[in-house]
């Protein structure tokens, strides 16, 4: 297969113009798909360049280190998933359709790729504390989303559930191992079967 030539993030005659906080996003969102597609290991300050359609230069400039291009990619991505995951559920017109929907977005067949990029970002935690540090204000984020989706069912009376924290602990967890398992197919696990376990879950503890 022939390689594609990365696409410039910004033509030249008007990157000149770019101020930092945008040439640094520009950047870091051309780095995006290099993470999702090889892993963040195999990224090089030489590839988000190529990528960028900038020099290494410009890139060594705006980042003090590959890693923190690559952090900050990776930040990127997760807050505009989740983002978007959020907005859909909160557009549920009851609770029940908006878990239902995190349920579904959560595994695509297009999924996978977000799915690299989260356990890359899970992993990064373990070389940077402050990285850490934001992986679990984004859990916690991400909980608060789940319990506010139940006790809302709850109080529409289509949920029962006595602690909605504790179920979106079990529910982030089990979303989590399901995705692992997907990306490893080790047992072998398909984007609808991820989706049955999940909603089997809610089905147990919250409508049952």
């Amino acid at each position: 297969m022939t390689a594609r030539t990365p696409r410039r993030a910004v033509d030249a005659s008007r990157r000149t113009r770019q101020p930092t906080e945008v040439r640094r996003r520009l950047i870091a969102e051309a780095a995006v798909p290099l993470i999702a597609e090889r892993g963040s290991a195999a990224v090089g300050v030489r590839d988000v360049a190529a990528a960028a359609g900038v020099s290494v230069g410009t890139v060594t400039y705006h980042f003090e280190s590959v890693q923190e291009v690559l952090s900050e990619a990776m930040v990127l991505h997760i807050e505009r998933y989740y983002g978007a995951l959020s907005e859909a559920a909160d557009r549920a017109t009851r609770a029940a359709e908006g878990l239902r929907l995190l349920i579904d977005a959560l595994f695509t067949d297009d999924t996978d790729r977000h799915w690299r990029m989260w356990f890359d970002y899970w992993n990064a935690g373990d070389r940077d504390q402050a990285f850490a540090r934001g992986q679990a204000a984004r859990y916690e984020s991400w909980h608060g989303e789940i319990r506010a989706l139940v006790e809302r069912g709850r109080d529409e009376g289509n949920f029962h559930c006595d602690d909605p924290a504790d179920f979106a602990v079990r529910f982030a967890a089990l979303a989590d191992g399901l995705a692992l398992q997907r990306l490893r197919q080790s047992p072998p696990l398909t984007t609808t079967d991820a989706r049955r376990h999940l909603r089997r879950l809610v089905e147990v503890e919250l409508e049952g």
